[in-house]
């Protein structure tokens, strides 16, 4: 979180007991910055409450959930917090019926459920927390929020993440962040500058390293194309496959990439994953994802910068260092 938030404030003999084992690994300092801080998840599904559940057995401040959407059947699949007799009743969000599950697993944290459209979301609420997570979102609400977290006068991290079946994707944003790495012993002080959401979606392709995974590429021609047709994340199909090979050659066209980059066969298998999420790559993007933002409070460990990617077809995750293009080459 930028390495110069306060933890003077001891913690008390209640949670020193309770998180000991976590203290001997990353220290008291840590630990307080994490009691401090506090994060908003937008979009409750499997990936993100798995998250959550990192996150508040860490011990972090507080924790507030927003998604209005009401629990249908397809919950149940990925998001092992909600209980079946929740979702038959069909009156409870995503978010109330996650809650107080999410509390039994540590009454020390500060869960509520922050009633609201992340879209609509003002920069006096954004300014409550020190986290934003963000998911099932459109490309347009992530991008509002991004730039929301980089207009404020506090440093707020932000962090995108979407579970497509097998495939997944995570987004950092750390703004300037400032953190301790010890690479021989000694800890060293390392600087990090991150590109925004927008800035790093819109470096020409012609430009990055031959090896970008082609994750990276098949997900750009799906949001856009998502955005075009302004429907949310997993509302396209493999109906619509003809439509979005087509978005996909003019984009290659455009950014003199080859199709071969972005094969037919990923597209197809993430059209045909449409909202559906695959526990298991869930638990793996949820961990990944809370140790990340933990990395981030505590300043301490080298963070992602700023793309992840994982493929449960071969194992793989992959980092990706996408860089902000400068700003004549946007015109």
């Amino acid at each position: 979180m930028g390495g110069d938030g306060g933890t003077e404030e001891e913690l008390t003999a209640q949670e020193t007991a309770l998180y000991d084992r976590q203290i001997r690994v990353w220290g008291v300092d840590a630990q307080k910055r994490l009691s401090k801080a506090h994060v908003l998840v937008c979009g409750v599904n499997g990936t993100t409450i798995e998250f959550c559940k990192n996150i508040v057995l860490a011990g972090v401040g507080s924790l507030s959930l927003m998604d209005d959407h009401i629990v249908t059947e397809d919950d149940l699949s990925a998001n092992f917090l909600i209980p079946h007799d929740v979702c038959m009743q069909g009156v409870s969000s995503r978010a109330e019926a996650c809650c107080e599950s999410l509390k039994d697993f540590n009454p020390m944290v500060r869960v509520a459920v922050a009633i609201g459209d992340p879209s609509l979301i003002d920069e006096g609420f954004v300014d409550r927390f020190d986290i934003i997570v963000v998911s099932c979102a459109s490309l347009k609400t992530k991008l509002f929020l991004n730039d929301n977290c980089r207009k404020r006068s506090k440093h707020i991290a932000f962090y995108s993440v979407e579970c497509k079946d097998s495939c997944g994707e995570i987004f950092v944003d750390l703004q300037n962040h400032s953190y301790l790495q010890k690479p021989g012993g000694e800890p060293e002080q390392q600087e990090l500058t991150y590109a925004s959401l927008q800035e790093a979606i819109s470096v020409p392709w012609k430009n990055l390293p031959k090896k970008t995974t082609k994750l990276y590429y098949a997900t750009r021609v799906l949001e856009s194309y998502e955005l075009s047709e302004g429907r949310d994340p997993g509302e396209t199909g493999l109906s619509d496959l003809p439509a979005v090979l087509a978005w996909r050659k003019d984009m290659c066209d455009r950014m003199s990439l080859s199709e071969s980059q972005i094969p037919t066969a990923l597209l197809e298998r993430l059209l045909a994953a449409g909202k559906k999420e695959h526990p298991p790559v869930c638990a793996i993007l949820g961990g990944i994802l809370g140790q990340e933002v933990i990395k981030s409070i505590s300043c301490k460990g080298d963070p992602i910068k700023n793309f992840f990617y994982y493929d449960a077809a071969d194992g793989k995750g992959i980092m990706e260092d996408i860089p902000p293009t400068p700003v004549e080459q946007f015109a």
